[in-house]
């Protein structure tokens, strides 16, 4: 039985950002929230070797609009990776299940219909409390965690594209 990986470490090279381009689109909303998850991203690809030029940051108006700039990238090829980064907070409208699911399977959808990794760095919490524990509070940081699924992501694609062609 041959693995290619099964954790970051067993990674050719570990976790290297640095010959990647990455995405990063975040949302607006929630800004709040939103900055210290896209402050995670940034340094982590940074810590991780990625050279400032290689990490392409837009923002949009919301979690909602993340699917467009990321399937844009994506399809046109244009970056290794796309982090997508929001927060959507459940209040007193339905306007939570109308956000959080189409724009999880959206993401979702992008990757495997592209090749290219879309990583969901969206939080989709009950309350304000809960996304900034997850934005660099008592949680971590989850823009973080999503930078560094999408330098793995890129490494363990090109491992299994360099095994498939040999």
């Amino acid at each position: 039985m041959s693995t290619i990986s099964s954790s970051p470490a067993d990674l050719p090279g570990g976790l290297d950002a640095s010959a990647m381009t990455i995405g990063v689109v975040a949302a607006r909303w929630n800004d709040h929230v939103v900055a210290p998850l896209l402050e995670g991203a940034v340094q982590t690809l940074a810590e991780l070797g990625a050279s400032s030029d290689c990490v392409r940051i837009i923002r949009v108006p919301g979690a909602f609009e993340l699917p467009v700039v990321a399937a844009e990238w994506a399809r046109r090829k244009q970056v290794d990776a796309v982090v997508c980064l929001g927060a959507v907070i459940r209040g007193d409208t339905p306007h939570f299940d109308y956000v959080a699911g189409p724009v999880s399977a959206e993401i979702a959808r992008l990757g495997a219909e592209t090749g290219v990794p879309v990583i969901f760095g969206v939080l989709t919490c009950d309350t304000e409390a809960q996304a900034l524990d997850r934005a660099g509070g008592k949680d971590g940081n989850k823009g973080a965690d999503a930078a560094k699924a999408a330098v793995e992501m890129v490494t363990v694609l090109r491992t299994l594209r360099s095994h498939i062609s040999q």
